[in-house]
């Protein structure tokens, strides 16, 4: 469960920045004032777009039969691993500018005094959040096998956005222990670990379902020095992608992926400019 505590915690302060942002620049002017109402609109049309996605998740899974689960688990641990890398590599190409970028759109919608506008921009940022947060949690629970009782889901939930809450506080405090910049850096090599291990979860179903050959099953036997069903060895399955008895297909494309992911930071970093981060990640 510390898993959707932590996807829950990660997604919801990214969220409370995007809000906060826009909620801190409209309160700031009589004219911005008015769109308040517009902004909350938009979350709550966010949150229900994103609980929509779930429900939809919930439905396709309950009409599949044993085999067609095991495809649809394979697949959404998967593009949850894509979408957690594609949201490194964007909050790395946006995330000095994001404060700019959103109060560029919000001054567009202000100056044409079309509310509307404003409240798609802040649906389609927090939807974007949510629908992210839903796809990592189906494919994380899914990857776990046996599901977690409800009311472990909900505590876990509640408990991330607390944290959230919390580390948003923090963070808007500011201090040389806490910043937007160690706080993103932070999270985003634990959000590819996180990657590592729903990629690997997935390659499990491919395997199971024979569509990926195994190659050599297992390559090594590590249980006696770290077993994966307990312990350290369950936090490193959990959040890395750790098998005491991998196979060798899951150990190539484990090494690719890393590979990839390497390839990619190095090309942001390449793109990056060398101007000061915002106030955001200050």
């Amino acid at each position: 469960m510390e898993q959707v505590v932590f996807i829950v915690w990660r997604e919801s302060v990214e969220a409370l920045l995007v809000v906060g942002i826009l909620f801190t620049w409209l309160r700031a002017s009589a004219a911005g004032r008015k769109g308040l109402p517009w902004l909350w609109a938009g979350v709550a049309a966010g949150l229900a777009l994103a609980l929509a996605l779930a429900l939809v998740l919930l439905g396709i899974s309950s009409w599949l039969s044993d085999e067609g689960q095991e495809w649809f688990q394979a697949i959404m641990a998967l593009a949850a691993c894509a979408l957690v890398v594609q949201m490194v590599y964007w909050m790395k190409r946006h995330g000095s500018t994001l404060k700019l970028e959103l109060e560029s759109g919000a001054s567009q919608q202000l100056a044409n005094s079309n509310w509307w506008g404003l409240l798609v921009l802040v649906m389609i940022a927090v939807a974007r959040e949510g629908s992210e947060t839903v796809v990592f949690l189906y494919g994380t629970i899914s990857a776990g096998g046996s599901g977690p009782a409800a009311w472990q889901l909900a505590l876990s939930g509640v408990l991330g956005f607390l944290a959230a809450l919390f580390t948003f506080w923090l963070l808007q405090l500011g201090g040389k222990l806490i910043t937007w910049r160690r706080f993103f850096k932070v999270t985003e090599i634990l959000l590819l670990l996180l990657a590592s291990s729903l990629l690997v979860s997935g390659l499990d179903h491919l395997i199971s379902l024979e569509v990926l050959p195994a190659l050599i099953d297992p390559v090594w036997d590590s249980s006696w020095l770290l077993d994966a069903n307990g312990g350290v060895g369950k936090i490193l399955a959990d959040f890395a992608g750790y098998r005491a008895f991998p196979a060798l297909s899951q150990l190539l494309i484990w090494a690719l992926y890393w590979l990839g992911v390497w390839r990619l930071l190095k090309h942001v970093d390449a793109l990056a400019s060398p101007a000061a981060p915002s106030a955001a990640r200050a």
